[in-house]
């Protein structure tokens, strides 16, 4: 699998979705943070969007985010996060596996993604992933194998104040399993919320 290419088209469609202003409706709000949503194209679920400012330069805020070895810090939806194939500085594959949430009616999921960061003009920092197949890491019985398509996060100076920066993230899981999509358009909204906290700024996610 040409890994450099398909992160590269990742990213795009991660552009293309923070380029596209219609069709969102806002699921969830606060001072801090909004979560949107809208019809995924990829699968029977929703793409979700989410907004933040953050009180951090975009260079250390991409940098942070990116590094394999902070994602459990900061994202309380994890319960694991390990890097399992450095394709080369900006690009590597990643095993993660899940906290359950919804008060345990959604069961913790693995997933296989290859992550990726590309920097753009005007500072803009794109760091995405998508889940692919990785023969070392077959599906096992332990957990149901979720399949995320095109996610990532946008990173970008706010322009009249560029110590801050605004921060978009997207997510269209595919959780599997024997799940009422009821479930998941019910719970998805409070846990982009609540799971993901940067230590010393404002929730994120």
């Amino acid at each position: 699998m040409d890994y450099k290419a398909l992160a590269q088209q990742t990213a795009q469609e991660i552009l293309g979705y923070y380029q596209d202003t219609s069709g969102w409706k806002v699921v969830k709000n606060s001072k801090k943070i909004t979560v949107s949503s809208k019809a995924s194209k990829k699968f029977h679920g929703n793409l979700y969007r989410v907004e933040a400012m953050i009180p951090e330069s975009t260079s250390k805020l991409s940098d942070f985010l990116f590094k394999p070895e902070n994602r459990v810090t900061w994202d309380k939806s994890l319960k694991m996060y390990n890097m399992v194939l450095k394709i080369d500085l900006d690009t590597f594959l990643c095993h993660t596996i899940t906290e359950s949430f919804a008060m345990g009616s959604i069961s913790p999921r693995d997933f296989i993604n290859l992550v990726s960061v590309k920097h753009y003009e005007g500072n803009m920092d794109v760091i995405s992933s998508t889940s692919v197949d990785f023969p070392a890491y077959p599906p096992s019985s332990s957990y149901i194998r979720g399949y995320n398509h095109a996610c990532g996060y946008i990173c970008l100076p706010v322009q009249e104040n560029p110590a801050y920066s605004k921060l978009v993230m997207f997510v269209q899981t595919e959780m599997r399993g024997k799940l009422a999509p009821s479930i998941i358009e019910t719970t998805m909204p409070s846990n982009l919320r609540n799971s993901t906290l940067l230590p010393g700024t404002a929730v994120i996610v």
